[in-house]
């Protein structure tokens, strides 16, 4: 082989086959670990051979910007969500070529932003609730935040994208943390265990896809009972784009993939957000308190409305930061369709590509003191000079998460009115422990006290 030939076949550094079991082992119990310390280790382009599978990591901005962007049609979704599929179906999450694109069509108008902003309001009043509910708590026991944000964000999306309560849904939140784990599980053994072993999260799992079909079935149902496809938001539009399926089987099908995918991942991020934005605030008391001092300053005692996310400018920086530091899409998985090459090295056409945004967030290279929490650093005259893809935390290219802009405000205003009122403790002696799954969440959950404040 020339010299020439070699380069272009130049394979990335790695771990050697010999250290299959151990890397397995990480991946289903410790995978940020595994991502961190091939990085740390191997530099910016790692080669992992794990059982059957050969895995690409790639941790620089450019190579993120090549696979996602660039060259994004050549990298369909990869290990994990596509036996994730078995779980959550072909939504948006997991679909590609036409049926993703037909997807996409028909939702995308209901996150338009003019369309967002006339939903500033129902966020609002939602975290009103929810700053109602924590009050209520104060001098009573601690309260899961976890649980208390994740049905913030389910009130959230029920409203504002499909026009409907979900809190007549006891159980749903239940049923899509099992959804998630089955997710997760399948994504990690590669869907090698058949869905019908009574293992007890399969069983979970089992139940609480029934009570999502039953979900689903009850708000179709109620939809087209009330006006059908006329509206304007994702339920209407993704009612109107599957009557379009002459085979009524695929139309229901597509549906239920369509609206359990949205609604699992346009909850669980913010929540996750959520979860984190309270831990790091109650971690530095000093951030905590410049959030509430521009919320008071901005609001008063007044509700927040949309023009206010400008002037609420810290408390962006603040979500910025904790999405750098614990993005709840912690890693994009995509496979190789052709032969290409990222950088300096060459990707053979099948292989397994990753790009992690919890550790592009934290390179060194790209990031000062990068474990630090320090809102500061996203003040745009701190950001100027660093690269467009060093900062991942909705993706890029085609697949950009459509949600942000609704998860951005969403934050915003659940942190400026909760800390405007509230001082959140967490609870001593428990660890705050990530827990890499569909998103980053804390294992869990996060136990917290509330108290006044002056």
């Amino acid at each position: 082989m020339t010299r020439s030939a070699t380069y272009l076949r130049r394979t990335p550094p790695g771990p050697p086959r010999s250290a299959t079991f151990g890397l397995l082992k990480q991946l289903a119990g410790d995978r940020l670990t595994l991502m961190t310390s091939a990085a740390r280790e191997y530099g910016d382009a790692v080669r992992m051979a794990i059982g059957p599978k050969t895995l690409y990591f790639f941790n620089n901005p450019e190579h993120a910007k090549h696979v996602l962007a660039d060259n994004a049609a050549n990298y369909h979704k990869g290990i994990g969500l596509v036996h994730a599929r078995r779980a959550i179906g072909d939504g948006l999450l997991t679909s590609e070529g036409e049926l993703w694109r037909k997807q996409r069509r028909a939702t995308q108008p209901a996150f338009q932003h003019k369309r967002i902003a006339r939903q500033a309001g129902a966020v609002a009043e939602s975290a009103g609730r929810l700053v109602d509910r924590l009050r209520a708590g104060i001098g009573g026991p601690p309260v899961n935040l976890t649980e208390e944000v994740t049905g913030l964000t389910l009130d959230v999306l029920g409203r504002t994208l499909l026009s409907e309560d979900l809190s007549r849904f006891e159980h749903i939140g239940h049923s899509f943390e099992a959804v998630q784990d089955q997710a997760m599980f399948e994504m990690v053994t590669m869907s090698a265990v058949p869905m019908w072993v009574p293992l007890p999260h399969q069983l979970r799992f089992r139940k609480a896809r029934r009570e999502l079909r039953r979900v689903v079935a009850e708000l179709a149902a109620r939809r087209v009972e009330h006006g059908g496809h006329d509206g304007d938001d994702v339920l209407s539009r993704v009612l109107a784009s599957v009557a379009e399926e002459r085979d009524e089987a695929v139309g229901d099908r597509r549906l239920h993939d369509e609206l359990v995918t949205l609604m699992l991942a346009g909850h669980e991020t913010t929540a996750s957000t959520l979860g984190w934005a309270f831990h790091l605030l109650d971690r530095h008391p000093e951030v905590k308190e410049r959030v509430r001092a521009e919320a008071r300053a901005v609001l008063g005692d007044r509700t927040p409305v949309y023009e206010d996310l400008r002037a609420l400018r810290y408390t962006a920086m603040v979500v910025d930061e904790v999405v750098r530091l614990f993005p709840p899409v912690w890693i994009l998985p995509r496979a190789a369709q052709a032969d290409d090459h990222v950088g300096d090295w060459f990707v053979p056409a099948g292989a397994d590509v990753l790009i992690c945004p919890y550790t592009l967030h934290r390179h060194p290279g790209f990031w000062d003191r990068p474990d630090r929490f320090d809102p500061d650093r996203f003040d745009p005259a701190a950001a100027t000079g660093r690269p467009r893809y060093a900062y991942l935390p909705f993706g890029a290219g085609p697949r950009f998460c459509v949600g942000n802009h609704l998860g951005i405000m969403e934050a915003v205003f659940t942190l400026a009115m909760i800390t405007r009122e509230l001082d959140l403790r967490s609870v001593p002696g428990r660890d705050v422990v990530p827990e890499p799954m569909l998103s980053l969440r804390i294992r869990g959950g996060l136990r917290v006290t509330a108290h006044p404040v002056g």
